[in-house]
């Protein structure tokens, strides 16, 4: 039986190696294999296969097992620092962190860390949150909003935070957060993607993993791809994706059913694997108007934005793994033709006129106080964004319904009236308020006789008016059913 000393920070062969990579702080071109399994590990594992079996039944399925990378190698920790603890005779800390990875993994750990998604976390104080923690949460969980713990925060990730014993605590942890803000000054979680103990690569390439989080009324990425021909094509032939081979090269290794992975993270015959998601997109479609991806990571202070152009070459070089260079190039102009379209129509007036009633204290108090607060919100937030991204992604439904009609009949139904109530009530007070009102009002009025919407007040031009007629004359007498049918 090991004692105590026999069992402290790495004695074995292996965990001597293990020390001198700690040491070091240097990451390793790829995975580190070890002649045996630490005696520090093994101690490990003649517990846990009491305490908790399945996680070392999950341990024994991976990667890790064969190279006798064992608990320890991944928990084990320095004395003092933080989150480190001692435990049965051993240093190590509960959260494994993309620094804890980087000592095998360097390249994907560099690339992931460069990534937006290591800067998810950096949600906290946006309207999001604001809605979590005000609108929605309260501050009786640990000093903060239980939804923002249990909600936000499992996707984006949250800062970690440990107690007087160095256990993480119930407000940050468990959490696997993809821009988790770690002890060690990482972020991310490498397990948000590959799952623990197993850390499949293939489960990683699964959308199923991926829509964890990219789903739902602002984002339904997954929604989306179950919708499109990729994710009918990826149901109708899982069986013949190949998703287990270790090399899977679009093109080679398998030619139907390309996942969220196969587009945005996995090797093509010409490029390599990347763990930065952002490596082939060419729009960010987060924020009410979209920008360039590149103009997004300057703002968010990425280091070496890519130009949007080389990354829409990237995309493009996937595409024709499966398309021809034509079909790729007349995709693009169609998703171009329908971020503008947004951006242009409604986008882009709509910030003017929302923020025009804020300079104006036309719609004053906290957000969300408003009407017009939710009203703007839910246009670029949730509808905007299901259009722009079911563009993107190539579902009709979400670009259309659950997108630019939500979008219209807002702006014209409720965001336009409201405005227009404010701005009434604005001139009505008198004085400079009535001045800076009528400003605004004056932002509307330019808005609706734009050629955009000059159809709303009744403005549309003799010829589009005739035009419309004859086809909806036409339609009446294609669909007709019955002899007093009238257009």
């Amino acid at each position: 039986m090991q004692t105590t000393g026999q069992r402290r920070f790495l004695l074995s062969a292996a965990g001597c190696a293990f020390a001198a990579l700690l040491a070091a702080g240097a990451g390793q071109a790829g995975p580190v294999f070890y002649p045996k399994l630490s005696d520090e590990s093994a101690a490990c594992n003649a517990c846990h296969r009491e305490q908790s079996p399945a996680i070392v039944q999950q341990w024994g399925s991976s990667k890790h097992f064969r190279g006798n990378v064992g608990c320890f190698e991944c928990h084990a920790a320095k004395a003092g620092e933080p989150g480190a603890y001692e435990h049965n005779g051993a240093v190590i800390h509960t959260v494994v962190t993309p620094r804890d990875c980087a000592r095998c993994h360097e390249r994907e750990a560099a690339e992931f860390q460069a990534s937006r998604h290591a800067r998810a976390a950096e949600i906290l104080g946006s309207l999001d949150n604001t809605l979590a923690e005000v609108v929605e949460g309260n501050t009786a969980f640990f000093g903060g909003s239980a939804l923002l713990v249990s909600g936000c925060q499992q996707c984006h990730g949250s800062a970690v935070k440990v107690d007087a014993k160095s256990r993480p605590t119930p407000d940050s942890w468990p959490n696997t957060g993809i821009g988790r803000i770690n002890l060690d000054g990482s972020r991310g979680s490498c397990s948000a993607c590959h799952q623990r103990h197993t850390f499949s690569a293939a489960q990683a390439r699964y959308p199923d993993t991926c829509g964890k989080c990219h789903l739902g009324p602002d984002h339904p990425q997954k929604e989306i791809y179950d919708e499109s021909k990729h994710g009918i094509s990826f149901a109708a032939n899982r069986d013949r994706i190949n998703i287990d081979n270790p090399k899977w090269v679009v093109g080679e290794d398998y030619s139907v059913g390309p996942t969220c992975a196969t587009c945005h993270m996995s090797a093509t015959p010409a490029q390599g694997v990347t763990h930065d998601v952002g490596d082939r997109i060419s729009w960010n479609n987060r924020p009410e108007i979209s920008i360039r991806t590149d103009a997004a990571d300057t703002r968010l202070g990425l280091p070496n934005p890519v130009p949007w152009e080389k990354r829409r070459t990237a995309m493009k070089e996937v595409c024709t793994n499966c398309h021809g260079p034509a079909f790729a190039d007349s995709f693009y102009q169609q998703y171009d033709g329908l971020v503008e379209l947004y951006n242009e129509k409604f986008a882009k007036p709509g910030k003017a006129i929302f923020d025009g009633l804020k300079r104006a204290h036309l719609a004053d108090g906290e957000p969300f106080a408003n009407r017009i607060d939710w009203t703007w919100y839910e246009i670029w937030h949730h509808e905007g964004r299901r259009a722009r991204h079911g563009a993107s992604m190539q579902g009709p439904d979400y670009t259309h319904w659950h997108g630019l009609f939500e979008v219209g009949k807002a702006f014209y139904t409720e965001f336009i009236p409201q405005a227009q109530e404010l701005v009434a009530k604005g001139i009505a007070a008198g004085g400079e308020r009535a001045r800076s009102a009528a400003e605004v009002g004056g932002l509307i009025d330019a808005t609706l006789a734009s050629d955009n919407h000059k159809w709303f007040i009744g403005q549309m031009t003799p010829e589009e008016k005739a035009r419309r007629a004859k086809q909806r004359e036409e339609f009446a007498k294609r669909y007709a059913t019955r002899s007093d049918a009238k257009p």
